[in-house]
């Protein structure tokens, strides 16, 4: 009798431990988030998430940042992150670094029940410059060789739908960096035209920027516009343990209900969008793969020089 009550007591002690899961293996959970935008701006419309997300799961979230695209692609590659908020074209970027052993799991949905936005290329509205015609002999600023709106979705429309490619239509083809740079060099004149991304006429980086004062109202114009883009994924390690995963997707998921104020900071509430976005759906990897096939022709056509 006594043996019993001793392993029953054991048993007791030990379960606690056992019932914390992966939490015993990650005490620690660490996001990526791309410079689309400044890194105080981005830390600071991500904050709301990462505390709600430290206290509904019972683990430290820390938020990683890193220069480019590609310091955030690289970590997740590398195994230093668990998950990462990613475009499309980033998410093609890390399926292919990591062999595909990436997991999407969840992208914004707008109040209408749509998931996508667009690419659009600017001007100054006093530059003369139209359409992209005008913009021939121009210098053009793409965001970062990892975009989606910001370089691999007009890069591919401007060869296949309207007939040029790039680096022969424009005077020169740089990238600025980030959004928010391209956007500032087209202002100060450094660029003629830049490509970013909205999702609609009053949502979007440089709308963001004159409500943040960063820069005057009026001073920019859209002159393109692409199809609409799958919205990119809330994208895990593929080492990770399912119930992981399972369950800090359903702590994301949760976050637009459970703390309305933090979603708005995070997503950018705009009250004059007649369409902001208003939450999260569950995702597959069948939605990214087109943007992992347009990186491989963007790769081969820049080889092939054609």
């Amino acid at each position: 009798m006594r043996f019993i009550t001793a392993t029953a007591l054991a048993a007791l002690i030990a379960a606690p431990a056992l019932a914390q899961g992966w939490k015993d293996d990650y005490q620690v959970v660490k996001f990526g988030i791309l410079s689309s935008e400044n890194e105080k701006d981005r830390l600071m419309r991500n904050e709301p998430l990462r505390a709600y997300l430290e206290e509904t799961l019972g683990v430290s979230v820390e938020i990683f940042t890193a220069g480019n695209y590609d310091g955030v692609i690289q970590a997740m590659a590398a195994n230093q992150i668990e998950v990462a908020r990613l475009g499309s074209s980033a998410y093609a970027a890390a399926y292919t670094a990591t062999d595909g052993n990436i997991i999407p799991t969840l992208t914004s949905v707008a109040k209408d029940g749509s998931t996508g936005y667009y690419s659009v290329v600017l001007t100054r509205c006093d530059s003369g410059i139209k359409n992209l015609e005008d913009a021939k002999g121009k210098i053009h600023a793409f965001a970062d060789p990892d975009s989606t709106s910001g370089y691999a979705v007009p890069y591919f429309n401007m060869v296949e739908r309207e007939g040029f490619k790039p680096e022969e239509h424009f005077k020169s083809v740089v990238f600025s960096g980030s959004h928010e740079a391209g956007v500032t060099g087209v202002v100060n004149g450094t660029f003629d035209t830049a490509a970013t991304y909205q999702d609609n006429d009053v949502s979007g980086i440089y709308q963001r920027m004159e409500d943040k004062g960063m820069i005057e109202p009026g001073l920019i114009c859209k002159i393109w516009e692409s199809p609409e883009i799958t919205s990119g994924p809330w994208t895990f390690n593929g080492n990770l343990p399912a119930d992981m995963i399972e369950e800090v997707t359903a702590a994301i998921e949760s976050f637009p209900k459970n703390d309305p104020e933090g979603y708005k900071l995070y997503s950018s509430f705009n009250p004059e969008d007649a369409n902001p976005e208003n939450g999260f759906v569950r995702v597959d990897h069948d939605r990214y793969q087109w943007i992992v096939d347009m990186r491989d022709w963007i790769k081969d056509h820049r080889r092939s020089g054609s």
